[in-house]
């Protein structure tokens, strides 16, 4: 089958896709919100001409779908980091992609860190994930997950409780609201999640942490799909609304709605919602406002 008859058969989810050359090495690791519109842009007529010299040396598309945006963007910086292959890197070295650290101490908290800046942290190996191609997009992955796996960004035991812990994003580290072997189990997952060992975090948070789980499987992930993938096909993706709940310790939630046209925000359109019907439960004032 050739190429471009390979495209047409990917599927329409998320997911990861490599392409390989005669020698069935992988070249270069894209992600995709929909694997079969992203690769069909590499055929356009007027595609870019670096991007034609590597199509022209492809001989295979390899892909793998996920459930969602973000766990392509988790498992595209995997396999890179397990190929680093040719067309990823050559417009950059290791020094200059993006990573995740989490440190070792009592209560850590992840950093994001350029490839040049790893040499401060020699002694975490295993606890540094990456590489990753964006900034924003690795910021994006930790305020999402974030929510699943609390953890603080404040100073421990300080005077008053900071504004995360009263919206949820901050399991309580500035008021000793957890112990210490309690936060270090969000770290652990937290850290499954960025291995992409995916399975393995379902089946321990269905026995230790439903909620986690039922809201790992639900993650609402907008914010991640890239303006080029939005853009470039405007009659499936011409408008987009993103959701997202705030509530102060559960209560006073509040609904807000971000929305792009074309790729681009739409700031005459965003919305506030006051909700109603429930207090301390994002999924049922999701449905709400919705």
């Amino acid at each position: 089958m050739n190429l471009i008859n390979q495209a047409k058969n990917l599927p329409l989810s998320p997911g990861v896709y490599i392409w390989l050359d005669n020698k069935n090495k992988p070249f270069y690791v894209g992600r995709a919100t929909s694997l079969r519109r992203r690769v069909l842009q590499y055929f356009r007529k007027d595609i870019d001409a670096r991007l034609g010299e590597m199509v022209g040396l492809a001989r295979k598309i390899k892909f793998y779908e996920t459930d969602t945006v973000l766990e392509a963007i988790i498992l595209e910086a995997n396999l890179i980091k397990k190929y680093w292959p040719k067309y990823n890197i050559v417009d950059k070295d290791n020094r200059s992609f993006i990573y995740i650290v989490i440190p070792k101490a009592d209560f850590p908290k992840p950093i994001i860190a350029r490839g040049r800046e790893l040499e401060k942290f020699p002694h975490f190996e295993g606890r540094t994930f990456g590489p990753y191609q964006s900034y924003t997009i690795v910021s994006q992955v930790l305020k999402l997950v974030r929510r699943i796996f609390p953890y603080g960004l404040c100073k421990l035991n300080q005077e008053k409780p900071c504004f995360d812990y009263q919206i949820g994003r901050c399991p309580g580290v500035c008021v000793g609201g957890i112990s210490k072997k309690d936060y270090q189990k969000n770290i652990n997952n937290l850290m499954l999640f960025l291995k992409g060992e995916k399975k393995r975090l379902a089946k321990k948070l269905a026995k230790d942490n439903p909620r986690a789980a039922r809201e790992l499987r639900h993650i609402q992930d907008v914010t991640l799909i890239s303006r080029d993938e939005l853009g470039a096909n405007p009659g499936k993706f011409n408008r987009v609304e993103g959701y997202d709940i705030s509530h102060f310790a559960g209560k006073e939630a509040y609904g807000s709605m971000a929305v792009f046209t074309a790729g681009e925000p739409d700031k005459k359109e965003y919305r506030l919602f006051k909700i109603k019907s429930v207090e301390n439960n994002d999924l049922h004032a999701l449905k709400e406002m919705v």
